[in-house]
């Protein structure tokens, strides 16, 4: 059940994350965007940030946002 729920923070993650930075992925890569965006975030700060799924949200978007600038300074 925690896979799922992960998957499902992610994809909301990913697709919050597209919207703010005006991109056109489709669903399943937002979901990809998310997780490797979550990943990212709290990998580089840990428990710094807030606890809980308030706190993997915001850090999902974060780190989904910063993902999709990787990408986008990439294909240029």
């Amino acid at each position: 059940m925690g896979l799922v729920i992960s998957l499902i923070i992610a994809g909301v993650c990913g697709w919050v994350a597209g919207m703010i930075m005006k991109s056109s992925f489709p669903w399943f890569i937002n979901i990809i965007i998310g997780l490797v965006g979550g990943a990212i975030f709290s990998w580089l700060l840990g428990s710094f940030v807030i606890a809980g799924i308030v706190g993997n949200i915001i850090g999902g978007i974060i780190g989904s946002c910063l993902v999709i600038f990787i990408i986008k300074l990439i294909k240029k």
